[in-house]
């Protein structure tokens, strides 16, 4: 009778949400102002003013749009195997997906966060991270590349995550569903005695960037969902959302909503580094893979990590306190002064915000309502700054324009809710079309927003454009908040499920950018550096091509000797030293994908014929005039044919012997 009665409440919010924004769908273009066309319109040849960095949800990849036109200007390949390029599919990266559950070529990238100095956006790195086999990627903001992915053990869903301190020491990633830790088989309804949570702490070398697990926090079993870092005062700490404290494991959309209160887990992580230097942790086994991309060899590799340290609350006191939270929270956001955190309770009719100075006092007056094993819990009003009342259903996610005030996403009511921090109060709601998640304002999570556009990103778009059957694409949506009123300027559709992103001004980057790899510092062990480097070499049933590519030819672009069975690795190598001139390779039939090969560059991929015959080879990039001519021919004979290896351009090569 119960689960029958909280099925009818959650049909009734699910119809009145569908009313309103049946209601909305009518009107939906009288919130656009006349002149937002001309806000939006970034001139032929001028650029957006800023990047917004998008998660990819599951495409496994990061999006990249400009703002404030929202056009598409890049997919960086992170999770995912990506055919415009060959990521994943190309020998040198293909390392980069490697896992101890071999290579995964998928996943489910639902955060982002851009590396900091002293709270504020370095525009050095950005962090992804993946939900579904647990990873934490950094990709390289001077050529937009994925450098290092370190997988996360003793992690289900690395959902709260990858979250990072004030000075980028410390990248962060929480379990979404607890488990047990380590292979142990037991049963599922030992879930409150055996099953934990864990929250890794990943630190980041300041200069190159490589990340290592410092430390893992083992934690009960419990969900932890959102986090963000202190600032200013609250430096040293990290709050960490949770939900699913009642450590339900069936039927969770009831069973994990029964209490009124969750709660926000305060982490002090000097402490915690602390104790990890003293020798309170212990190292356990754990094997996990740590993937890094080398850009003088050109090459990914990988190690594969076999323990880790972690630490128990239980002997590390003043560590950790919980905070309670209604309900279920989802956002865990940190205000740009430090001072105040804010609890979005997906559940609850109200957003609770807490306030540091209160924290700090209550712990040392221990204001404590009890524990939760072991851990204490702060007094809910001995740590509150104050509710905002009525804000709005379904509170997500908070985002901050640093001038005082909040905005919140409502996922129930569709629409972001911006209010002031001093007194609490609602100062403006804005419509979303419709269902958002997550928002972002440029830096809005660090001690220096921007305050000039808040982006929505919204899980159903129903009228907002074009129909393509049952699927429609997700959407972003962008507000000016320069005013004291928000005003919708612009949509523009997104790759896969956008979660959440990240934005920085383009000055901070563009003239960083990497326009060509100099073909000098080229250290691939297949390098040809030039024309008359290139070759063909047999070692058993294997051949290495080594080629090279200028407009507007291949070299070798003939090449015979090779037999059904063999393994032939192409390694081409692109000699342009100009920007935006990359070539590619294909080879017809290959069950693989084609290669990108940037200027100075050189990458392989291995084909393996299974029948006899003339197999053409191309550039796939439309590079030159003389584009369709850049191209060549393999001959593939019988296994045990008496054909010689040969090879060349122009004039076919004397015949050279087999090794």
């Amino acid at each position: 009778m119960h689960i029958m009665k909280r099925a009818l409440i959650t049909l009734c919010a699910v119809a009145a949400v569908a009313s309103l924004q049946s209601c909305k769908m009518k009107t939906a273009d009288s919130v656009v102002s006349g002149d937002a066309a001309s806000r939006v319109y970034v001139a032929p040849g001028k650029y957006d003013e800023f990047y917004n960095f998008v998660s990819g949800g599951f495409s496994g990849n990061v999006t990249v749009y400009g703002l404030p036109s929202g056009r598409l200007i890049k997919t960086i390949p992170v999770f995912s195997v990506f055919p415009e390029n060959g990521y994943g599919y190309s020998e040198e990266t293909k390392a980069m997906l490697n896992t101890t559950n071999g290579k995964v070529d998928w996943d489910d990238q639902h955060h982002l966060e851009l590396s900091q100095t002293n709270g504020k956006q370095d525009g050095r790195w950005l962090f992804a991270n993946a939900n579904n086999t647990p990873r934490v990627a950094r990709i390289d903001l001077t050529n937009f590349r994925t450098q290092e992915i370190l997988q996360i053990p003793n992690s289900a869903g690395n959902h709260s995550s990858p979250f990072t301190t004030e000075n980028t020491e410390y990248v962060v990633a929480g379990t979404r569903f607890s488990v047990p830790l380590g292979d142990a088989d037991v049963p599922i309804s030992s879930f409150k005695k055996n099953f934990k949570s864990t929250a890794s702490f990943i630190s980041v070398d300041k200069n190159s960037g490589h990340m290592k697990i410092a430390f893992q926090i083992v934690l009960p079993g419990m969900n932890l969902d959102l986090s963000h870092a202190g600032k200013g005062p609250s430096h040293d700490w990290f709050f960490f959302s949770c939900y699913n404290t009642e450590q339900a494991y069936t039927m969770l959309e009831v069973n994990a909503s029964q209490k009124d209160k969750d709660f926000i887990v305060a982490v002090n992580w000097k402490k915690a580094e602390e104790y990890a230097k003293s020798g309170k942790g212990h190292i356990v086994p754990a094997s996990y893979a740590h993937n890094t991309f080398d850009e003088n060899t050109q090459k990914a590799s990988t190690v594969m990590e076999k323990d880790v340290l972690t630490l128990d609350p239980k002997d590390c006191p003043d560590m950790i306190y919980m905070i309670p939270c209604p309900k279920s929270p989802h956002g865990a956001d940190v205000d740009p002064t430090g001072e105040y955190i804010v609890g979005s309770g997906k559940l609850a009719a109200l957003i609770p915000v807490f306030s540091f100075d209160k924290i700090q006092t209550a712990i040392k007056n221990k204001s404590f309502e009890g524990d939760f094993y072991g851990i204490p819990v702060i007094k809910y009003e001995a740590a509150l700054h104050g509710e905002v009342k009525k804000p709005g259903l379904g509170p997500l996610h908070t985002e901050f324009d640093g001038k005082g005030n909040a905005y919140t996403s409502m996922f129930l009511s569709s629409e972001v809710v911006k209010w002031r921090l001093s007194d609490l109060q609602v100062l403006d709601r804005a419509p979303t079309y419709y269902s958002v998640g997550h928002i972002m304002i440029p830096g809005g999570d660090t001690r220096e927003p921007s305050g000039k556009y808040l982006v929505a990103y919204d899980k159903i778009t129903k009228d907002r454009y074009l129909p393509t059957g049952p699927e429609l694409c997700q959407s972003a949506q962008l507000y000016d908040i320069t005013g004291d009123k928000m005003q919708l300027l612009l949509d523009f559709p997104t790759t896969g499920e956008p979660h959440y992103g990240q934005g920085l001004p383009a000055s901070m980057i563009k003239d960083k950018q990497v326009k060509y790899f100099d073909i000098n510092k080229n250290h691939n062990e297949f390098v040809s550096m030039g024309e008359k480097k290139t070759k063909v070499v047999r070692t058993g049933n294997r051949v290495d091509v080594y080629m090279t590519a200028i407009r507007s030819h291949l070299t070798p672009d003939n090449i015979e000797g090779v037999f059904v069975g063999d393994e032939v690795y192409f390694h081409v190598t692109n000699l342009e030293q100009d920007w935006d001139i990359p070539h590619g390779f294909a080879i017809k039939n290959s069950p693989s994908v084609d290669l990108l090969i940037m200027p100075g560059e050189t990458q392989s991929i291995k084909f393996s014929p299974v029948k006899q015959g003339i197999y053409p080879f191309y550039c796939t990039d439309f590079c030159s005039a003389l584009h369709q001519e850049m191209s060549g021919y393999l001959r593939v004979s019988p296994k045990g044919a008496n054909v010689p290896l040969k090879f060349g351009s122009g004039v076919i090569a004397p015949e050279t012997a087999a090794k």
